[in-house]
């Protein structure tokens, strides 16, 4: 069925059908790479030129037998189309070439599923892959007139694909509730951060841009790096030190790519919220991609439709070293190199200037009549840490904004040990 991974190794013949006078080389050759990322052996490749899907076969039946014909003669095991076709449309063309045939969804899905490696992650695939199957369950089954049921039963008459709508949909509900409590987690994390003042910055671009490899080189981290599509499903975590700011939150995520299937967009909402919910946002472009600006409009497309649109942003040239760019800010953009870390201290400046002012702690002197002001600091997630004097007085380093200082001096037996920085700056927090 459909939820079966193809075994590594496997065949594949590829099928790309294009408009009149559309150009094709660019998008077959990232349907290869996506083959390639599932473990399966790419093949010849079809392009087929149509005004509009057969209703039938989605190609021509023509065409559609000149493909069975060269799957049988290069003893290929699958069709992989880059496309999305109707259930019948799919279960037709696998009955013609008595061979299975995958969508470009299908494909994805499949490769997200092998990359997952947290329990989330694990969830929102699973439940992709529910959501976008539950509509193709005619194709697995050949015995759908077999009815199952009778007296003193419950679902008299009910078929197969009715009992299996009912155990998917059943089961659609249960990982919809767990991924809402993950949810719910997230968003309590993100107003902690928010207390205490911790800014978000998360590397967003499309797939195999260099996100990982650019997060490893700022945080000293050691995510997995393949030169592969989606070699980073998992968002991860690190903090990160600016000088001149202090510290801040940085997180890597998936990567974004044409026709992403709404499925993974849905069930990926709490990981994606992460995105809308940033004060800013690193979009890493590959260098060296021949497909720039289409590549950077289909990143902005997904960004508005997550409600991430409005989020402050910086462009980051990535992998110069491969397409002989300078390394620094150029214009609205900084150019870097992540595997040879060029430009890496340019581009943290940057951050630092466009986050605002310094976000160093101050202390705070608290006298031990103020327990009600020590215990507001703490609800605010502002507390770094705190040292107890003998005579009960305690001295806290905290960050915070300006209207929480301001609102923390009117209080009583309350004293600043440091100099504040500059209001007007302390208003660009």
């Amino acid at each position: 069925m459909f939820f079966e991974r193809p075994p590594p190794g496997q065949q594949a013949l590829l099928l790309h059908v294009r408009a009149p006078g559309i150009s094709w080389e660019n998008e077959t050759t990232e349907l290869r790479e996506l083959v390639v990322s599932a473990d399966l052996e790419p093949r010849s490749t079809v392009v087929v030129t149509r005004t509009r899907p057969h209703p039938r076969w989605f190609i021509g039946q023509g065409k559609a037998e000149e493909i069975r014909r060269a799957m049988n003669s290069n003893n290929d095991d699958l069709l992989i189309v880059n496309h999305d076709l109707t259930p019948a449309q799919q279960r037709n063309m696998e009955d013609l070439l008595q061979a299975r045939v995958m969508t470009r969804t299908e494909l994805i899905l499949h490769i997200f599923a092998d990359r997952a490696r947290t329990h989330e992650g694990k969830l929102q695939v699973e439940l992709a892959q529910f959501q976008h199957g539950r509509s193709r369950l005619v194709r697995g089954w050949t015995h759908l007139d077999r009815q199952k049921g009778g007296l003193y039963m419950r679902g008299v008459g009910e078929s197969q694909l009715e009992l299996d709508q009912r155990m998917i949909d059943s089961r659609i509900r249960k990982l919809k509730e767990r991924l809402e409590r993950v949810q719910r987690q997230r968003a309590q994390s993100r107003r902690r951060r928010s207390r205490a003042k911790v800014p978000t910055i998360v590397l967003v671009g499309y797939t195999n841009a260099g996100k990982s490899s650019l997060f490893n080189a700022l945080t000293d981290a050691s995510i997995a790096v393949q030169d592969r599509l989606f070699a980073t499903l998992d968002p991860t975590m690190r903090h990160l030190s600016l000088d001149g700011y202090g510290t801040v939150v940085i997180a890597d995520t998936v990567g974004f790519i044409r026709d992403l299937p709404i499925d993974l967009v849905e069930a990926f909402k709490a990981t994606l919220e992460e995105v809308s919910a940033a004060d800013l946002l690193l979009h890493v472009i590959d260098s060296a991609a021949p497909e720039q600006e289409s590549m950077c409009a289909e990143v902005d497309r997904v960004l508005e439709e997550i409600g991430a649109g409005m989020v402050p942003k910086i462009e980051v040239l990535n992998k110069i070293d491969k397409s002989a760019l300078r390394a620094g800010v150029l214009g609205h953009r900084v150019h870097v190199s992540a595997r040879s870390k060029q430009g890496l201290e340019a581009l943290k400046e940057v951050l630092a200037q466009r986050l605002g002012v310094t976000n160093e702690p101050i202390e705070v002197c608290l006298a031990p009549s103020n327990g009600k002001v020590r215990a507001w600091l703490y609800e605010l997630g502002a507390v770094v840490g705190e040292t107890l004097q003998e005579d009960g007085a305690s001295t806290l380093s905290v960050r915070l904004d300006a209207e929480q200082i301001n609102r923390l001096v009117a209080y009583e037996g309350v004293s600043l040990q440091e100099a504040l920085p500059d209001p007007k700056l302390l208003a660009l927090t």
